[in-house]
């Protein structure tokens, strides 16, 4: 069965850098975008950005933009979630999520918690 698990998340200061990992098994991760969204207390989650299965096409939501970077390592089946000049409106449970095109089911994983503040 598909799993992803999310790992990483912290409390980080204004301005700092965390690297979220999420680690993928029960399909073929190679041919999967992956996507990064969050949920902060009380929003709707909303999609953070996403990366295509080779990784040549990445797009970010125009608040991450030019801050956070998603790779991922297929030989690990992983993705990452490189985040920059973290601000405290970027405090939120991050979610990876990958969608299984044949029944165009969305799964997600458990989330990890992101705290950015002084």
């Amino acid at each position: 069965q598909v799993q992803l698990v999310e790992s990483g998340g912290g409390l980080v200061q204004p301005g700092g850098s965390l690297r979220l990992s999420c680690a993928a098994s029960g399909f073929t991760f190679s041919s999967r975008t992956m996507s990064w969204y969050r949920q902060a207390p009380g929003k709707e989650r909303e999609l953070v950005g996403f990366i295509t299965s080779a990784g040549g096409t990445t797009n970010y939501a125009d608040s991450v933009k030019g801050r956070f970077t998603i790779s991922r390592d297929n030989a690990k089946n992983t993705v990452y979630l490189q985040m920059n000049s973290l601000k405290p409106e970027d405090t939120a449970v991050y979610y990876c999520s990958t969608i299984q095109a044949a029944t165009m089911l969305r799964y997600w994983g458990q989330g990890t918690q992101v705290t950015v503040s002084s």
